[in-house]
């Protein structure tokens, strides 16, 4: 899975900015503009990305704080009573869009490593008055959860960030139940793109430059156990570089 280049930065570095982001909107500031985002210029923080009905059901901090590329839940595929689990919770977004999702027999968690982030999302499930959600402080290479306790992983541009995302992988299988499923959002390389020119295409932080291959994406969860691999683009979010939803499969 190595992808032969030595990363410019460090998991404080990726903290730092996502805790920048959170304080704008504690502070009542706004965020985030498309700089911010892993979403094409054009489209702004959040585009088309989230329907009105389903922004009408949140928080405006929430709505504000989102920096994703795409909407998890549009393949995640969420039933009543299920547990979700959203790695880079951030503001809390997904977080709140699944508990409505798999209603109050069901658990939404969400999990960030972000301190300013964690203290947002809680804030926003207060305001929303959401009672099965639950943010957890941790990193998505070790998620802090029992083993097989997850019906369903999402994530909205996230790994991409993760310097170790074999590791990630195996986590996310860990966690998930025999037959467990995951709908994430991520940015994803082409093939055809060296190591380097992937680093030239942007900010690692901004969700470019770390990005894997498709091959290598799919490659790396079939090495952590997943089945019914598939990685769909659905637009460039800088060249060669393409918004993709990803789906996979814990045995049952």
């Amino acid at each position: 899975m190595a992808t032969g280049y030595e990363l410019p930065v460090t998991r404080d570095d990726v903290r730092d900015r996502y805790a920048a982001a959170a304080i704008k909107v504690l502070g009542g500031e706004g965020c985030c503009g498309s700089s911010d985002s892993c979403a094409p210029p054009a489209e702004g923080p959040l585009g088309e990305l989230y329907s009105d009905a389903e922004r009408a059901e949140l928080p405006a901090a929430a709505v504000e704080a989102s920096l994703g590329c795409g909407n998890p839940l549009m393949v995640a595929d969420l039933h009543s009573g299920e547990t979700v689990l959203d790695l880079g919770s951030g503001g809390g977004i997904d977080v709140l869009l699944s508990a409505r999702r798999v209603g109050p027999t069901g658990k939404a968690y969400g999990l960030d490593m972000t301190d300013e982030m964690l203290d947002l999302a809680r804030r926003n499930a207060a305001e929303a008055g959401a009672t099965n959600v639950e943010f957890l402080r941790g990193h998505i290479e070790d998620i802090p959860l029992p083993a097989g306790s997850v019906d369903v992983v999402i994530s909205n541009c996230v790994i991409n960030l993760s310097t170790d995302k074999p590791a990630v992988f195996a986590s996310t299988f860990e966690v998930l139940k025999p037959g467990g499923r995951l709908g994430v959002s991520d940015v994803v390389a082409g093939d055809d793109l060296t190591p380097a020119q992937r680093a030239e295409r942007g900010n690692w932080v901004g969700c470019i430059a770390g990005a894997l291959s498709f091959a290598e994406y799919r490659q790396g969860l079939v090495d952590a156990g997943f089945v019914d691999v598939e990685i769909t683009p659905t637009h460039e979010a800088a060249e060669g570089m393409h918004s993709a939803i990803v789906r996979a499969r814990k045995p049952a």
